[in-house]
């Protein structure tokens, strides 16, 4: 054979692998799909993040952890866990540096493995690892991708590349829309009030006004009295008001929490919490009270506010615009919020004892000078932009439990500006 057949040969056998490669990722997409998406609109982990890495890790469901013990996302046991088991070699070894097997959950079906992989990002004992991830938006695969490569989730140096990789080449993106638009869908092209379209938000029917529209023409045309619909729009104009293009007016009540897969509102310079209250078709009054806030008190731009659930902790609630801003720079959904995250290093830098560290700055290291303070002299750290307690007990050398000890806190919420003891 000469060399020109053999070339062709070799680059029909490429070409086959690929198409079947390419033919075994649609059909594990199409077979999977809606799983994803179900989990997105009931976790907020974007579907496309949940495809893309189980088409990765369990190689479109063909591995052996995928075909033997229906773990697509190769989940070890860990501590703690009580479920049935697979041994396969990965990457363990024993005392002496020999390869010895691994321990993987073994799930019943795939589904249970895609449930467990979203429980296992949101356990509340990994939220210092994973927790960051659930306060990006659920359309942003980019983020997410890099966001997992960087909180340690696989040990490839471009495992978020990968992720991306295969999201765009088949446009996993679109099973995330289709999970966001269940929560702001259109009814049906016929159902109109007033030369309006007819939407829902968190299950409840809102018109967006155009036009020229009043509140009063609204009300004839829904058979909805104007009585009911101050009661549904807590801060509705005057009943011969023109409203702006695009002002939403409910004409059923709100609902008591957001149903969506988000669980926080991050607040944006002028925002208001009405306005809040209106993009997720939530009771004011309700944001009020889950939030411990006065009502008629507005948030500074940066606080969170949550949307569903039990109220927050005591002590917890939101810092009011009257009250002092904190130290350093707000939060701003537009920043690149990762790039700033704290992570797991495998060799934090560790702070000189005995020093008051700056803000955001892990020790005071002059390089000059070895002579430290004595050991008993307390460290404090002050909170910037993006810390964790887990990042901040990383660059220390120290422990989450440790720092909440030394500062009488029990969860891990922290204030940018806050003065932490340290050591």
């Amino acid at each position: 054979m000469n060399r020109s057949a053999l070339l062709l040969l070799l680059l029909s056998i490429v070409c086959a692998s690929a198409t079947a490669q390419s033919s075994d990722y649609y059909n594990y997409i199409e077979k999977y799909k809606k799983i994803a998406i179900k989990e997105m609109e009931r976790t907020g982990i974007p579907a496309s993040i949940k495809l893309a890495q189980a088409l990765l890790e369990s190689n479109a469901g063909k591995s052996e952890l995928a075909r033997r013990a229906h773990n697509h996302f190769g989940i070890k046991c860990h501590n703690g866990w009580s479920g049935r088991k697979y041994y396969k070699k990965d990457d363990d070894y024993d005392e002496f540096g020999n390869l010895k097997k691994s321990c993987f959950r073994k799930y019943k079906n795939a589904e249970d493995s895609y449930i467990a992989h979203s429980e296992f990002l949101r356990d509340p004992n990994k939220a210092n690892r994973y927790g960051f991830l659930f306060r990006l938006n659920s359309d942003d695969y980019k983020r997410w991708a890099r966001g997992l490569k960087r909180a340690g989730y696989a040990t490839a140096a471009n495992y978020d590349k990968k992720l991306i990789q295969l999201i765009e080449t088949y446009e996993l993106f679109r099973f995330d829309q289709m999970a966001l638009d269940r929560f702001e869908d259109e009814i049906k092209p016929d159902d109109m009030i007033a030369g309006l379209e007819l939407r829902l938000v968190n299950d409840a029917k809102v018109v967006f006004a155009k036009n020229n529209i009043t509140p009063q023409q609204i009300s004839l045309a829904s058979g909805v009295k104007m009585k009911r619909l101050k009661k549904y729009n807590e801060q509705l104009p005057e009943e011969t008001a023109v409203l702006p293009d695009g002002y939403r007016v409910f004409i059923q009540p709100k609902r008591c929490a957001y149903r969506g897969h988000q669980k926080w509102h991050y607040v944006q310079e002028g925002q208001t919490m009405f306005d809040i209250s209106q993009m997720y078709g939530v009771k004011l009054r309700k944001l009020y009270s889950r939030n411990r806030m006065p009502e008629g008190s507005e948030p500074q731009a940066g606080e969170r506010i949550k949307l569903s659930g039990w109220k927050i902790k005591k002590g917890t609630r939101p810092r009011l615009q009257n009250e002092p801003k904190p130290s350093g720079t707000i939060p701003n959904l537009d920043d690149e919020y990762l790039d700033e995250v704290e992570v797991p290093a495998p060799n934090p830098p560790q702070p000189q004892p005995g020093n008051t560290v700056e803000p955001g700055q892990p020790g005071n290291n002059t390089g000059g000078n070895n002579t430290t303070e004595p050991a008993a002299q307390p460290v404090y750290y002050t909170v910037v932009k993006g810390d964790t307690l887990y990042g901040i007990s990383k660059r220390f050398g120290t422990t989450v439990e440790a720092i909440q000890k030394l500062n009488n806190i029990s969860g891990t919420t922290i204030n940018i500006g806050q003065v932490l003891r340290i050591k």
